[in-house]
């Protein structure tokens, strides 16, 4: 991940590239996937630095999504799947990218942020299987 400076006489200027509104909106966004461009029903697992997510999409164009994984979701439960964040307030809405942090939301102000993402699994249809 690159680096921008701020105050270098500190260090307490230091931040992530990828924070900065430029760099932000200039991404590819080639490495992930958005929940929105997905069908309903189809499913995917993802690898974070310190769990293991299985999705099924419930409605891919509102990010409702079963998830299972991690230490909150040890069971399926529905949730609104934000998108993803490099933990600042910038947010890549309905998706998942491998770099990033997952954000889900339960239940209106209950908001889960998991480690960083590792990889995407293949995104299965349920029509396919």
């Amino acid at each position: 991940m690159h680096s921008a400076a701020g105050d270098s006489g500190s260090g307490s200027g230091y931040f992530p590239a990828g924070s900065l509104l430029d760099e932000w909106s200039e991404s590819a966004w080639q490495n992930g996937v958005q929940i929105d461009r997905l069908k309903d029903l189809q499913s995917l697992t993802v690898r974070t630095q310190n769990s293991l997510y299985e999705f099924t999409i419930v409605s891919a164009e509102q990010a409702l999504v079963l998830v299972r994984g991690g230490r909150y979701f040890t069971e399926l439960t529905p949730v609104r799947l934000a998108g993803s964040t490099l933990g600042g307030s910038f947010l890549k809405a309905k998706g998942v990218y491998v770099g990033f942090r997952m954000e889900f939301s339960l239940g209106g102000l209950q908001i889960f942020t998991t480690s960083p993402v590792q990889w995407i699994g293949p995104v299965e249809d349920p029509g396919e299987i």
